[in-house]
């Protein structure tokens, strides 16, 4: 299961002030940078239904040139709510009344459908009164075209772009465009990871993407440009790769250290060219435990299916 609403808090907490440049340049304008706090997002305690309920951002800022503080409230939201509004109005009552400082609410929406506009306000009316309307900034991440956001220089445009509305048939490029921009931002090692482990999740390519992936690739000028978007692929799958290893090898002390290699290598083969068919399978039963930790390394090198059964063939 994926644990959505951590990667987009790791995200947005990571690059927050690039996350309001790219979709909220108004308030940039009025931000000071410099003066951002993360608040404890606890906000309350529902007594009826015994929940604690946290929002998932809450960042105190300085108005620019200004000693005032604002508060930014973001929530992301990855399924469909049908009182969503309400609880956006509930964080705010209570935010607004611990702190009592300005609240601009945000949310991120970005469940891949229903494609329909969601409903950016709250309100209590009467027939003959508005006694409330309590408005959000909504940004709907399905319904916002991947292509209008390739050439900003921003690290949150190259990990949402994986969230945009995509075609099916576009899902390699746009993994493709992903990277490139992100390899033009030269970030430092670990946001570099970050964001190209969040592309990852959200762009996990099959085996016939993966070698349109490879071909795109292998189309990309100047050659140092390919070679960048290259060693961003390679860091993501190595860093991968010892991860599943170092699982497998705590799986393999609960039922057997090579049924717990097997595991590793079939997940990365899964992830890299599609679903392992039977007699895959039993021919990596055939290897040993050590051959079975050569393929775990040897398999950064494999652009195809072919280049594994070749490489399982060379060994006796």
């Amino acid at each position: 299961m994926i644990d959505h609403d951590r990667l987009f808090k790791e995200l947005l907490s990571t690059f927050f002030v690039e996350f309001i440049d790219l979709f909220l340049p108004e308030v940039s304008a009025y931000l000071e940078p410099d003066s951002l706090t993360f608040l404890n997002t606890e906000v309350f305690t529902d007594v009826t239904e015994g929940d604690r309920h946290e929002a998932d951002l809450l960042v105190q800022a300085k108005f620019r040139g200004e000693d005032s503080c604002f508060l930014i409230h973001t929530e992301h939201q990855s399924y469909t709510e049908s009182d969503f509004g309400g609880r956006m109005f509930n964080y705010f009552a209570r935010l607004y009344q611990k702190y009592r400082l300005p609240i601009y609410p945000i949310v991120v929406f970005s469940f891949d459908e229903p494609y329909r506009m969601e409903g950016d306000r709250f309100e209590v009316s009467f027939p003959n009164k508005l006694v409330l309307q309590f408005n959000y900034e909504v940004i709907q991440l399905n319904r916002l075209n991947w292509r209008d956001f390739v050439r900003q220089p921003n690290p949150v445009a190259s990990a949402l772009m994986a969230k945009m509305r995509i075609p099916q048939a576009e899902r390699p490029r746009v993994k493709l465009e992903c990277l490139r921009l992100l390899a033009t931002l030269r970030l430092d090692p670990a946001r570099t990871q970050l964001i190209s482990g969040f592309v990852d999740v959200y762009l996990r390519l099959n085996q016939l993407e993966q070698q349109q992936f490879q071909t795109e690739l292998d189309r990309i000028k100047p050659r140092q440009q390919q070679e960048d978007v290259m060693e961003i692929v390679t860091s993501w799958m190595q860093e991968g790769i010892e991860q599943g290893l170092e699982r497998g090898r705590q799986e393999g002390r609960q039922e057997g250290r090579q049924e717990g290699e097997i595991a590793v290598i079939t997940r990365l083969l899964s992830r890299k060219f599609g679903a392992v068919d039977a007699e895959l399978q039993e021919r990596l039963r055939q290897l040993s435990i050590a051959q079975l930790e050569d393929l775990a390394e040897a398999l950064l090198d494999f652009s195809t299916k072919a280049d594994l059964i070749s490489w399982l063939t060379a060994r006796p």
